[in-house]
């Protein structure tokens, strides 16, 4: 193989000297509200991440294997529907699933660039320098960054474009923001791109409550593993042994809850804030939603997004489903 050439990588950072202060700015509008809550991104420390990797082997959590399957069975067709050149990836990861698209390109012979987008660098930068290894020819164009916000920092595409948000990770926006969040990619596709998501199906509401509170504990590991990130992070002198993770399917919203309950009277201090936080017993503290779809509510948000549904692709038992669709009127 060919050594690769220093340009056949670029990574770009959009996260300034402020960013380091989401955790915090989080955490002191989050545990000062009534209904205490904090975003589900704060999970993903280092110990949070592996936690998370040992989740997505469990029996009992279908997403992860179920949307790989789909990918795998469905890859020529969205490649074939969308004829992308260049694959975005947002929460990108290690690229585990990726490799399925980007064979799939690769053999079409359409695949020209890979634009990895996560709020790693260290990620990027590993994802990048195995890819074009892998996949000679191709140049990766990597974003540091908070899809939230650093969106419009993608760089202008070299083709048709493919962005994959996958994982069922749309789930986690409540209603009003993810319509908002599926505007702002509609903008970023182009007039011939497409955008490929993964969401998790309304189903028997047991089948979803195992997947989030799985027989071996290990996401209640991974829920309480957060008190661990504030302590570190932020100097609190949080008690995880006396929080207890908390797992249920809300069925008139449709989404899971996981929460995070105070087994007793508790004053924790957060020493970077300066701030005391009274937990009273049994309060919770809400630490992630999980919306579930029907094909009638994804499609009703898509539009709403501007956005028109091309293909939806979904597993033998419906269990979960990955979605094709561009522009409406493209």
């Amino acid at each position: 193989m060919e050594p690769i050439l220093a340009g056949d990588i670029e990574v770009q950072s959009y996260l300034g000297p402020g960013d380091e202060r989401t955790l915090a700015d989080d955490v002191l509008d989050g545990l000062t509200r009534p209904l205490k809550e904090l975003p589900p991104k704060h999970f993903y420390d280092a110990r949070g991440s592996e936690l998370f990797d040992a989740i997505c082997e469990l029996p009992e959590y279908y997403q992860t294997r179920t949307e790989r399957l789909i990918l795998q069975s469905s890859a020529e067709d969205i490649v074939e529907v969308s004829g992308a050149a260049e694959l975005v990836e947002l929460g990108s990861g290690s690229a585990s699933k990726t490799r399925v698209l980007l064979d799939a390109m690769c053999e079409a012979g359409t695949l020209e660039r890979y634009v990895p987008f996560d709020v790693s660098a260290t990620t990027v930068h590993a994802a990048a320098d195995t890819l074009v290894q892998e996949y000679p020819g191709m140049s990766v164009h990597g974003v540091v960054g908070d899809f939230e916000r650093h969106l419009t920092h993608l760089p202008e595409a070299v083709g048709p474009r493919l962005v994959a948000f996958l994982g069922g990770t749309l789930g986690n926006f409540p209603p009003g923001s993810r319509r908002r969040f599926l505007r702002g990619l509609r903008n970023v596709l182009g007039s011939d791109g497409h955008l490929l998501l993964g969401t998790d199906l309304v189903k028997d509401p047991r089948v979803i409550e195992a997947a989030y509170d799985d027989s071996s504990g290990v996401t209640a590991q991974f829920n309480l593993n957060v008190l661990h990130v504030l302590n570190r992070e932020l100097d609190a002198n949080f008690d995880v042994d006396a929080f207890e993770h908390v797992a249920f399917f809300d069925r008139q919203r449709e989404w899971i809850e996981m929460r995070l309950r105070a087994t007793d009277v508790q004053r924790v201090h957060i020493g970077k804030l300066g701030l005391d936080i009274d937990f009273a017993a049994r309060e919770e503290l809400r630490t992630e939603i999980s919306a579930k779809f029907t094909p009638q509510r994804l499609e009703d948000d898509l539009q709403a997004a501007g956005l028109e549904l091309v293909e939806l692709y979904t597993d033998p038992e419906d269990l979960f489903a990955v979605s094709l669709s561009h522009r409406a009127g493209g």
